[in-house]
């Protein structure tokens, strides 16, 4: 397991738009699709990392929590299934199922839309405001597998209720670590 951050880029990007299928529905959505009133939170995951097991449960409560106040959710698996079974699109429907995700689980085959955000990691999150410019690209909250703090969400939580309020994000920000996502060869 290799602990790799978020890329620090600089805030204010326009979201890329994206078209990826739904392994549960077989519907395929796009930014457009998923876009929130308030704001959308697009979430890098996926199966087999051991820092998104950690946090797998809160980030259901936080779709269930800010979906309701106007937040669009999605998260998205861009790992490389060949080398890594466990991250296939069936394994995410039953993960998805399982856990009764509130939020799309959508599947990068191209790895084009991991790349298209900078994603680095998993967890890696993209809080983007009403107008989908990016506000936030930072961590959940300072848990992590091991480490004894308990899984709060409160980093995240925060630029969200931020966001859904209207208000700034501050642009200091704590990056995202877990594994590196899992290009293809």
């Amino acid at each position: 397991m290799s602990l790799t951050p978020t890329k620090a880029v600089a805030l204010g990007f326009e979201a890329p738009d994206f078209n990826l299928t739904e392994p549960k529905s077989g519907r395929n959505l796009s930014f457009k699709d998923i876009k929130g009133e308030k704001g959308t939170l697009v979430m890098f995951i996926c199966n087999h990392c051991p820092y998104v097991k950690h946090v797998i449960h809160e980030l259901v409560n936080i779709g269930n929590d800010y979906m309701q106040k106007g937040i669009g959710m999605v998260a998205i698996n861009s790992n490389d299934v060949k080398n890594y079974p466990e991250d296939h699109p069936e394994k995410m429907k039953e993960l998805a199922t399982e856990m009764n995700f509130p939020f799309p689980y959508l599947y990068d085959e191209s790895q084009e839309v991991a790349k298209a955000y900078d994603a680095a990691c998993t967890p890696d999150f993209d809080l983007f405001d009403a107008d989908g410019k990016c506000v936030y690209r930072g961590q959940l909250d300072g848990s992590r597998p091991g480490n004894k703090i308990p899984v709060t969400g409160a980093n995240l939580r925060k630029a969200l209720e931020q966001v859904v309020k209207g208000e700034k994000v501050p642009e200091q920000q704590i990056p995202s670590v877990g594994c590196n996502i899992k290009w293809k060869a």
